[in-house]
């Protein structure tokens, strides 16, 4: 009996309340969203996504193509990671064609190899991805391309890599180079770079290796003995603020400052890309600016 007394008060009372509220305002409705405001970005080029669902929630020349400087790299690390029956700890002799190169284009961001060390392929994905190692990125591409000589090689891997865009629906995507020293025709866009991330992200391998801040690798020298080589540090400084777990700095003359990122925090995924922004400082804040307004707009 009490029961049903106190079941009975509670229900007036939820009447009374409605009740007052259709009074008061003429149309019970619930309270509207907070709206998000969209940040101002230093960044030319912009986008961003959700990328549990792909649905995008941001984008500032999107789809204008820019110089992609070393993001560039993360396809040569998709290109690397879709080959059958890869071998991950398979190792790789350097050649001097790879000092040659990167003495022929100015000493670029380096894994300091060694010629005639033997290096795995994971550890050339560290050595590429990390400190953005064009040494390795050529290395990798030289061991993953077909033909016979070297030039060839690197010229077929390139041809893969622009293989690769375009199955991913990249359609403003072209390479010209495995380490994104262009040659003159290397561009892609913002929506296009996070595409790629997307798909790469995929992999287990790759994003072991893009969250990882520092990796120092064990190789093995011309006479079989074991070389400790200086801790590759890596270049994206945002790893561990608010969920960031990759992806790619990138920075050039003509590129201005670049980065391909990707973050998770309390169930909610973005992912996304800036292109030339004006210096290191704007690029982390325009990057900051973008996951705190995703994570907004997800929640």
């Amino acid at each position: 009996m009490i029961t049903a007394t106190k079941g009975i008060r509670v229900r007036a009372a939820a009447v009374v309340a409605t009740a007052s509220a259709v009074l008061a305002g003429g149309v019970l409705t619930a309270a509207p969203a907070q709206a998000v405001t969209a940040p101002t970005l230093t960044a030319k080029g912009a986008y961003l996504m959700n990328s549990a669902t792909g649905k995008t929630l941001f984008t500032k020349a999107a789809d204008t193509k820019r110089l992609t400087a070393s993001t560039t790299k993360v396809m040569t690390a998709k290109v690397v990671l879709s080959q059958a029956n890869l071998n991950l700890d398979a190792k790789v002799t350097i050649k001097q064609a790879v000092s040659d190169y990167m003495v022929a284009e100015g000493y670029p961001s380096s894994a300091r190899l060694i010629v005639g060390d033997k290096v795995t392929v994971r550890q050339l994905l560290y050595g590429m991805m990390l400190p953005s190692g064009c040494d390795a990125a050529m290395a990798l591409a030289d061991k993953f391309g077909t033909g016979s000589t070297v030039a060839a090689r690197t010229k077929n891997f390139i041809a893969k890599m622009n293989t690769m865009a375009r199955s991913l629906g990249m359609t403003n995507t072209k390479f010209d180079s495995f380490d994104g020293l262009s040659n003159g025709a290397n561009a892609s866009t913002p929506r296009d770079l996070t595409l790629l991330a997307r798909s790469v992200m995929k992999s287990s391998a790759f994003k072991t290796v893009v969250k990882t801040k520092s990796y120092t690798a064990k190789t093995v020298t011309k006479t079989g003995a074991i070389r400790t080589m200086a801790a590759w540090t890596n270049t994206n400084t945002l790893l561990g603020w608010n969920g960031t777990l990759g992806v790619k700095t990138g920075s050039g003359t003509e590129a201005k400052y670049c980065l391909i990122f990707a973050a998770t925090l309390n169930g909610e995924s973005v992912m996304g890309t800036v292109l030339t922004a004006p210096d290191a400082t704007s690029r982390t804040a325009d990057v900051k600016k973008l996951i705190s307004y995703g994570y907004a707009k997800i929640s």
